[in-house]
């Protein structure tokens, strides 16, 4: 953080009074008393009083309507909205088509990379909502197709910023006072700037250093409009393109607008910093910390906050050097996201790579909290019976939690789905099957889960995208660890903190919480030998080795119709 806590008394830069030490914000251990309701940084501009917040009335309400707004929004209309569907749909026709005569009679990697870049530039030129989007599917490592995720990244560097004329006009008009009179300083060069918004690092007169988040001028019009294109449009795609297919377009509309909706006002996201701060406290985990939000300076389009610094998240190498435990770190994030999630039903929903950064005591400084998981409290129990059931291979108990998620449908027969899905039978190791053998399986379990009328969920897509990133993670933080031992020891972790609260949200008595069945983690990882020991690196070899033999049956099979062509024009 930047800058010193202002002398007892003193006024920020809006007139609002900071209570100094000598007021009492700071505890009997020297700690500034708003960290007990919030994992803050122990040295703060400001304090955070609830009771004392301009931006908080009315927020449920406020929540509630933003909600409501992403159904109607996405609802496809009998005729296309707009020019605007003509221009989208001529873009990504281009790009599609372009595909098409070039890159998709190439190799598999050729074919699918041709088509990823394309539609990434296709998504540069319509503008803030398709970069948006992009920039969600390139944080979906393990639910996309790698080659989209990997061209979707350039997206988070890429987009052009607004002048700093405007940036002064949004934050003057939404904040009522000339700059002059709010901020000693702002840097008229962005920090970051992002599809919905970007970030200025700026002082305070009284000279805190804080970061203020602006949006775009257009951006919640621009975003009304291309959801209509979008619901318009998605039907249209499915099946037609590789990557689309897999990411079922209408579905991922609906996801994308339930969570923009809520992205367009900041004060939404200011309420969320809060949320997370206090599950984090509540919980007692102090190793990840929330900047503060500004007392009096946020609206709808401007959010000022704490300014936090650190090393960035893949960075481990220097974490080492500076005597840092990359280990212990990813384990505390790992443990805070579930607490967060299975028991609170708050948790950030967009952990990547620049949303994280760690600090030089340790601690995760936590950053961007438009998206966020909010589950109600029959989805968090419900998720929480998912993971409680899936460490001990209760496979009815995880088929049930996921109908109560409505990732499947509520009248469904839970046996039905275990032997449609091949449940009920001994766990076969990938490794050990033929590329034919595997591309079956995966095609009869994805026949089934459509013909069920399956789907993901927002919490559940946001859940598993966060997931799967903190699995990533151990690649730079964590290669040599156990991996085995790592699950069973966080799984224990909640068994001896959470035990009896996790007993009765699932109906069992008191110490009644399922044990860990080590062959059903084993199993989940496709792994049918009593191996004791796994490190991420010999998991990640086991899935490189199951990624290049499907690579070459797809190789195979290219040149099999090229060579049937051939002959065909031969005669």
């Amino acid at each position: 953080m930047s800058g010193n806590p202002p002398e007892d008394g003193a006024l920020s830069g809006d007139g609002a009074a900071v209570v100094g030490a000598e007021n009492g914000s700071v505890a009997d251990n020297g700690d500034p008393t708003d960290l007990r309701i919030g994992a803050f940084s122990s040295h703060p501009p400001w304090l955070i009083d609830p009771d004392d917040l301009s931006w908080t009335a009315g927020i449920d309400e406020l929540r509630a309507r933003q909600r409501a707004q992403a159904p109607i929004l996405t609802r496809r209309r009998r005729f296309p909205p707009g020019v605007r569907v003509v221009r989208v749909g001529a873009v990504l026709g281009a790009a599609v088509a372009g595909w098409a005569l070039v890159e998709r009679r190439g190799t598999r990697e050729q074919s699918r990379a041709g088509l990823s870049r394309r539609l990434r530039r296709a998504f540069e030129r319509l503008g803030p909502s398709y970069i948006k989007l992009g920039q969600i599917i390139s944080s979906g490592e393990g639910l996309f197709p790698e080659e989209l995720v990997g061209e979707f990244r350039l997206l988070r560097d890429r987009v052009p910023a607004e002048s700093f004329e405007v940036v002064r006009r949004i934050i003057e008009e939404d904040l009522g006072k000339p700059l002059d009179a709010l901020f000693s300083s702002v840097d008229p060069v962005p920090l970051a700037a992002a599809s919905i918004a970007q970030v200025h690092a700026a002082r305070l007169l009284t000279g805190e250093g804080v970061v203020i988040k602006v949006q775009r001028p257009t951006v919640a019009h621009i975003v009304r409009r291309d959801l209509a294109a979008m619901s318009w449009l998605a039907p249209l795609l499915v099946g037609r393109i590789p990557v689309a297919a897999l990411a079922n377009p209408p579905a991922l509309v609906e996801l994308f607008g339930e969570t923009i909706v809520e992205e367009l006002d900041f004060r939404l996201e200011a309420q969320n910093m809060l949320d997370v701060a206090r599950v984090l406290a509540e919980t007692g985990q102090r190793a990840l910390v929330v900047p503060r939000p500004h007392p009096r300076l946020v609206t709808r389009r401007v959010l000022v906050m704490e300014r936090l610094e650190g090393f960035r998240w893949g960075d481990a190498q220097s974490m080492r050097d500076a005597g840092i435990d990359t280990e212990a770190v990813l384990r505390a994030a790992l443990i805070a996201f579930l607490e967060g999630a299975l028991l609170y039903g708050v948790f950030h929903g967009d952990l990547h790579g620049g949303n994280l950064f760690v600090q030089t005591d340790g601690r995760v400084a936590l950053l961007d909290f438009g998206i966020t998981g909010r589950l109600t409290e029959t989805e968090r129990v419900a998720l929480l019976r998912l993971v409680m059931t899936a460490s001990a291979n209760d496979i009815p108990g995880q088929i049930g939690a996921l109908r109560d998620l409505g990732a499947l449908p509520v009248g469904i027969d839970v046996d039905t789905v275990i032997s449609d899905l091949g449940l009920d039978r001994p766990p076969i190791d990938p490794t050990k099957l033929t590329a034919e053998e595997i591309t079956a399986e995966l095609r009869a379990i994805t026949t089934a889960l459509l013909g069920y009328g399956a789907r993901m969920p927002k919490e559940l897509m946001l859940y598993v995208k966060d997931m799967v990133f903190l699995d990533g993670a151990m690649a730079s933080m964590a290669p040599t660890v156990d991996v085995l031992a790592e699950i069973v020891a966080v799984i224990m972790y909640f068994h001896e903190h959470h035990g009896e609260r996790i007993a009765h949200e699932m109906g069992l008595a008191a110490g009644e919480v399922p044990n860990v069945d080590l062959d059903g983690i084993r199993a989940s990882f496709g792994i049918t030998e009593p191996v004791d020991h796994l490190t991420y690196q010999e998991l990640q070899e086991r899935r490189d080795l199951i990624r290049r033999r499907m690579e070459q049956h797809q190789k195979g099979r290219r040149r099999g119709l090229f060579g049937r062509r051939s002959s065909r024009r031969a005669r």
